[in-house]
């Protein structure tokens, strides 16, 4: 299974965006993170901003709501041009009908945890998404630590797909380094956010490529 980069805008000049997309061309996905101030205590940006960064974007998006009634709003994302929506199952309460929805709209779905959050309740969940996102931050804010305690989480959700025989993909988020994504490729993860990590470099093409032979050459 290949490594899957998916630099966070979060990290860019917001003042320039369709130039710092063109920066991380060489990326799988554009990950685009959507803060509500209620679900998490930050405000990023809305859904007229990811509709015209898809729209310029040379590479998909992968459209992160950390909202509260994702139930209600996380369609509107994928009418937008998303390629993948991830909600946080925290926040929503018909996460079947939701992903359902997305998918009908032509969206990949991502089920997201917050750290603290346990798999077990939700392993039913695995047959109707295509990615599940194991926050290894607690969502909100860029430039975090990586949580090493989410680690037996990763291998946990690993383990789970590979013994429903389920294509799901293992994503991970926050704090996301070339000191830390042999740990999380380790685990089983095989979709990486970076933000910092890719945008402070020098030479962003150079920093995705370095993590995806890092994540490629640990990978589970």
């Amino acid at each position: 299974m290949d490594a899957i980069i998916c630099p966070s805008i979060l990290a860019a000049d917001f003042a320039n965006l369709e130039r710092e997309l063109g920066r991380i061309a060489s990326a799988d996905y554009a990950h685009v993170d959507v803060m509500d101030n209620h679900f998490v205590p930050n405000l990023t940006l809305g859904l007229p901003v990811v509709e015209r960064l898809a729209a310029v974007s040379p590479i998909p998006i992968d459209t992160h709501l950390m909202i509260d009634d994702p139930d209600r709003w996380a369609p509107g994302f994928a009418e937008a041009g998303s390629a993948s929506v991830t909600f946080h199952i925290e926040a929503a309460k018909a996460p079947v009908r939701l992903a359902r929805e997305l998918h009908r709209l032509g969206a990949r779905v991502g089920l997201a945890l917050r750290p603290a959050t346990a798999l077990e309740p939700y392993l039913d969940l695995l047959r109707e998404i295509d990615m599940l996102l194991v926050m290894t931050v607690e969502p909100g804010f860029g430039g975090q630590e990586f949580l090493e305690s989410t680690l037996p989480k990763i291998r946990q959700a690993r383990r789970a797909v590979n013994e429903l025989g389920l294509d799901v993909w293992v994503q991970v988020d926050g704090g996301v380094s070339t000191s830390t994504i042999e740990l999380a490729a380790e685990a089983g993860a095989n979709v990486f956010v970076a933000g910092s990590a890719v945008y402070k470099a020098d030479d962003a093409a150079a920093q995705i490529a370095e993590l995806r032979s890092l994540a490629a050459a640990h990978r589970h």
